[in-house]
């Protein structure tokens, strides 16, 4: 039988990254003469990528965008973002001891996001954490990304598992359709970026510290 693979969403579930997600958005954004963001923006415009977050950025303040400026705002949005993590982004609390729980019980991790996959592993491996997952996949990894089921599902299949034994967790609407267009149970967490709560997003559960994140909870989603 094939181990059971737990697939996690990185920023704003395995990590919160808002301080410096903020700090390498307004260092490219203000150059252009825009008004930084906080975080009440950052609720807006996280959870599609590198890219989209500077769109999103842009269309906020009203302000148009063409596509050599959209790649100049990229590279130098990826290159401060680099150069300074993890800065102080850390890992959510109980995070840590879920994954022992999960790991000790024969599980396999692996992460899914829409993070450039370059970006995700920098950040992971300067956290001390890239070696616990079985496969790490960004929004770049493949031809399509969260929301699509296929981002997940190859996701699941590079850790060696099969979506009939996996569970999501994530924090965003893009976190739960990419799992329900899988057919992947999915647990939601509300500490993230989503600017609405995630129980309205209709995840199989919320749990609302990792401590709840347990070999039981996941082996009674998988028999549902």
């Amino acid at each position: 039988m094939s181990p059971v693979t737990v697939v996690f969403d990185l920023d704003g579930t395995l990590v919160d990254t808002a301080p410096d997600l903020v700090a390498s958005l307004n260092h490219a954004v203000t150059q252009a003469g825009l008004e930084p963001v906080d975080y009440d923006d950052l609720t807006h415009i996280v959870g599609h990528g590198a890219r989209a977050m500077i769109e999103r950025t842009f269309k906020l303040r009203g302000k148009p965008l063409d596509e050599d400026s959209l790649d100049w705002q990229l590279k130098t949005f990826i290159a401060h973002y680099h150069e300074t993590m993890p800065g102080n982004s850390h890992p959510y609390p109980g995070i840590l001891d879920a994954m022992d729980r999960l790991q000790a019980a024969g599980f396999r991790l692996a992460v899914c996001t829409n993070k450039l996959e370059g970006l995700a592993r920098t950040l992971l491996e300067r956290l001390d954490l890239d070696g616990r997952f079985a496969a790490i996949t960004g929004g770049d990894t493949f031809d399509v990304r969260k929301p699509h089921a296929e981002h997940l599902l190859a996701t699941i299949r590079l850790a060696g598992g099969v979506p009939e034994r996996a569970i999501m967790v994530g924090d965003s609407l893009n976190d739960v359709l990419a799992a329900r267009n899988a057919h992947v149970p999915v647990i939601a967490v509300p500490f993230g970026y989503s600017n609405v709560g995630v129980e309205t997003l209709n995840p199989d559960v919320v749990i609302t510290h990792f401590s709840e994140l347990t070999v039981a909870l996941i082996d009674e989603l998988l028999a549902r």
